[in-house]
Parts: C-alpha cells; sequence; structure tokens
C-alpha cells in the first residue's frame, strides 16, 4: 500500500474534524450582544490513529516504509517536506488526534441568533528537525439549550444547523442555574498531528 504522507495526514483531520463538529454546519449571522459568562465545562480525549516504525528509507522514490503489529505500509513522501533527510531507520512515527469540548453556560438569555466561528492553524517542524505537522482546528458555536436531564447531568443543545446534540456535564452543578430556553457556547479544538521521532536509547 502505498499513500501521500501528507495527504494521509490531511484526510485524516478533515474527515474527523466534520464528524465532531456535525451539527455546526451552517452559514449563521454572527450575534451582536455578548452575554455573561457563569461557568464552564470540558472533555479532553486524545486518540492514537497510527504508529509504527521505521524499517526502510528510498531516498531516490522517498518511499518509507513503517511497520507495526499490522504490518508494513509504505508512504511516499511530497517535495513539501524539506526535512525528508532527517528521517533515518529505526525512527518512530505516530499520528494522534485530539478533541476538546468547552461548554460554556450562558445566564443571561440573548436574542436568540445561533452563530459559528472557526479557525485553523498549521505547524510544521524546522528543516533541521525531524519531520512534525500540527492542523488545528477551533470552532465555536452558540446554541440553544432544548433539554436538560439533571439527574443523567445531560443537556441538549441546538446548532445553527438545527441538529441537536446532547452533551454530559461532569459537574452537575453546572446546570443548576441554567434554564431550557437559555443558550450554551460550546468550543471545540480538535488537533491532528503527525510526528516522527528517534528511537528512544
Amino acid at each position: 500500500m502505498t499513500i501521500q504522507f501528507t495527504k494521509l495526514t490531511l484526510a485524516f483531520a478533515a474527515s474527523i474534524v466534520c464528524a465532531s463538529a456535525a451539527f455546526a454546519q451552517a452559514n449563521p449571522t454572527p450575534a451582536t450582544n455578548k452575554p455573561m459568562v457563569i461557568d464552564a465545562a470540558a472533555v479532553d480525549n486524545s486518540y492514537l490513529l497510527y504508529e509504527g516504525d521505521v524499517v526502510k528509507v528510498d531516498k531516490k522514490t522517498r518511499t518509507i516504509t513503517f511497520k507495526n503489529k499490522e504490518g508494513e505500509s509504505k508512504f511516499v513522501v511530497g517535495a513539501e517536506i524539506t526535512n525528508f533527510d532527517q528521517i533515518k531507520k529505526g525512527d518512530h512515527l505516530s499520528v494522534t488526534y485530539q478533541l476538546a469540548v468547552a461548554i460554556e453556560l450562558i445566564k443571561t438569555k440573548s436574542d436568540g441568533v445561533r452563530s459559528k466561528v472557526e479557525t485553523n492553524t498549521v505547524t510544521k517542524s524546522k528543516s533541521s528537525e525531524k519531520p512534525s505537522e500540527t492542523i488545528a482546528n477551533k470552532t465555536t458555536i452558540t446554541a440553544d439549550i432544548v433539554e436538560l436531564n439533571l439527574d443523567k447531568k445531560l443537556v441538549s443543545v441546538k446548532g445553527p444547523s438545527g441538529k441537536i446534540t446532547t452533551v454530559v456535564v461532569k459537574n452537575p452543578a453546572l446546570l443548576a442555574d441554567v434554564k431550557v430556553g437559555e443558550q450554551v457556547k460550546v468550543i471545540y479544538y480538535d488537533a491532528m498531528a503527525a510526528s516522527i521521532t528517534s528511537p528512544k536509547k
């Protein structure tokens, strides 16, 4: 199996980011009033998508062969990876995905406008270092509270697209003074990272 190295990373990031922010796909009008935030809850998860060790580097074809318990995989490295020469046999590749969700409970009732704001940043290693790349996304959504379940610590919110999503709130005290019809701010932090590191000595 031969796969373009950078396209693999970007494809993974794009598919996961779309899944994690599924209820935010719309083109809303930004809210004009800034409501008062009374508290926040957060969930933070990290997933290892792939890891393997470099078993062969073909400089002529810029092909790297990685091996893990599932077998071997080959990656063709594009010219945009300027530090290809830093990759050596025995190096370790890891591809991880991180998702952090922060829920800000808004006490003041707004004008009912639901909104979405997205930002994206890409960070790469220096040419003198081993290749690494991180794609970070931040999506901020203002959503309506449509249902509360205090016993199960659940809050259901409706985003700009109209889709309803139910979230578990770790701290039940945050739900004590929140009512259906008020709004919450949901912030998704997505990060896709691929890095090659030297073997541990």
